[in-house]
């Protein structure tokens, strides 16, 4: 069982593309060239595992620096368990802030975690499933996100936001798995499509999961995450064809100041030598790092980032935030084949 079980007990090559960084604390730089104001912005979270104090800074710290928002996306671990109720307690923490009207669920590993508890207040995995279904699990998700499947597609200011994710929990299927990422032939070919529309239609694309690609972002090289995907070949096949690719992704709510934040991950015999842009999302609850011994650690102190994402005709430019201490980290700029 990883890291993110014991939580829940106890509570090809990559490239980078020269980043500009800005300290702590100051104004990010104005823009040059064409088009100096964006298209749209939006901003992603991921990881509130119930940590609604910190959500709550979050949305009001994302309205301070980006109040006209065309949208939030949330990389999966929306809830601590999956209970209705906590679903339940994060909408009505929403409700309590002002936020971007249209929200991109993604669903994470977390929200399978109920079968974990005989009832909410007793842990009981040596019983698991407790008699909770898969098929429960999932309705939950998707009586929360308003949407019948795991899959969905949103506009964030005319910019198309695709939500991807696991279709099955595997350990109902393998006793051996876990929490590794399944995902069936409808949504490969779902995605392959809709990347492809996008396309002939020259714009970029945003792409929401909760779990990292391997050989990707920070903790993705890390034992205890190179192995989410089950078809991990299959999904990078599909995206590495595609330069304007955007993937946010969370899971190991690692550092937003590592080096590695963001990345071009390059997938052979794509015919695209350049790559996709895959973006680490930070988390709202709890930070970590690189222990240096193939593991993490705690980032010591208050923990609380996300992203901020820019969209003009001829790149777009990813912030990262502390939203505790109300300071950009660092960004990124990334300039688009084609103009929008």
């Amino acid at each position: 069982m990883d890291r993110r079980s014991l939580l829940t007990a106890a509570t090809g090559a990559v490239g980078a593309v020269a980043a500009s960084q800005a300290p702590a604390g100051a104004t990010p730089p104005a823009h040059p060239g064409p088009g100096r104001r964006p298209v749209t912005a939006f901003n992603v979270i991921s990881d509130i595992q119930g940590d609604l104090r910190d959500l709550g800074v979050a949305l009001d710290d994302m309205r301070r620096t980006n109040p006209a928002s065309s949208g939030l996306a949330v990389a999966g671990d929306i809830t601590p368990r999956g209970y209705d109720a906590e679903y339940a307690a994060v909408t009505a923490e929403l409700k309590r802030h002002s936020h971007p009207r249209t929200v991109a669920w993604a669903i994470g590993n977390h929200e399978f975690y109920v079968p974990k508890w005989r009832d909410p207040e007793t842990l009981a995995q040596d019983t698991w499933p407790n008699g909770t279904t898969e098929d429960s699990l999932f309705r939950s998700f998707y009586r929360f996100a308003g949407r019948g499947s795991v899959r969905a597609e949103h506009s964030f200011g005319g910019v198309p936001v695709l939500s991807i994710g696991t279709e099955k929990y595997m350990h109902y299927h393998d006793p051996k798995l876990w929490d590794e990422v399944w995902i069936g032939e409808a949504q490969f070919a779902w995605l392959e499509e809709r990347l492809a529309y996008w396309a002939r239609r020259r714009k970029p694309v945003m792409v929401v999961t909760h779990h990292p690609l391997p050989n990707t972002v920070s903790g993705s090289h890390n034992r205890l995450y190179s192995r989410d995907y089950l078809q991990a070949d299959r999904l990078l096949g599909i995206l590495g064809r595609h330069r304007d690719v955007f993937l946010f992704c969370g899971h190991t709510h690692w550092d937003l100041a590592l080096s590695d934040w963001y990345v071009r991950r390059v997938v052979p015999g794509t015919a695209n030598p350049e790559g996709f842009s895959v973006v680490n999302t930070g988390a709202v609850q709890t930070g970590y790092t690189d222990d240096g011994k193939g593991g993490e650690v705690t980032v010591p102190g208050a923990f609380n980032q996300g992203l901020q994402v820019e969209v003009f005709r001829d790149r777009v430019v990813v912030r990262a935030r502390d939203f505790a201490a109300g300071a950009w980290l660092k960004q990124i700029t990334v300039p688009l084949s084609t103009w929008i």
